[in-house]
């Protein structure tokens, strides 16, 4: 057994080929990841709250693309409700939003999570 306790002609041995097979697999699921972030950018979640009276539309990055109102829920005596509405309905898209980036994300990372920077 050679010094060190390693089989393999000591430290290190037989780590080159694994090494190249770690970096190449990490530099796919960067590839991977990038290209997810970008298609999150064309895909949309949609949120309605107040039985439709708002409609929310944004994409897999967060962008709130359209909100739908309708007339009959706009009430001038009555600003504040609508106002809880429409507060209610884009943070329901925004969390779906999390939720579909990170369902694409895992698909990558198989799960690994706790990659920071990466949303």
């Amino acid at each position: 057994m050679a010094r060190g306790g390693f089989p393999g002609g000591g430290f290190g041995g037989g780590l080159g080929g694994n090494m190249n097979n770690l970096m190449k697999q990490a530099q796919k699921m960067q590839r991977d990841m990038e290209k997810a972030q970008q298609d999150l950018e064309n895909k949309t979640v949609e949120a309605s709250v107040g039985g439709g009276a708002i409609n929310i539309v944004a994409t897999g990055k967060k962008e709130i693309k359209e909100i739908t109102i309708k007339p009959e829920v706009v009430d001038p005596d009555d600003v504040e409700m609508l106002q809880d509405l429409i507060l209610s309905a884009v943070n329901e898209a925004l969390r779906k939003a999390d939720e579909l980036a990170n369902s694409e994300m895992s698909k990558i990372t198989g799960g690994l999570g706790g990659l920071p920077g990466l949303f």
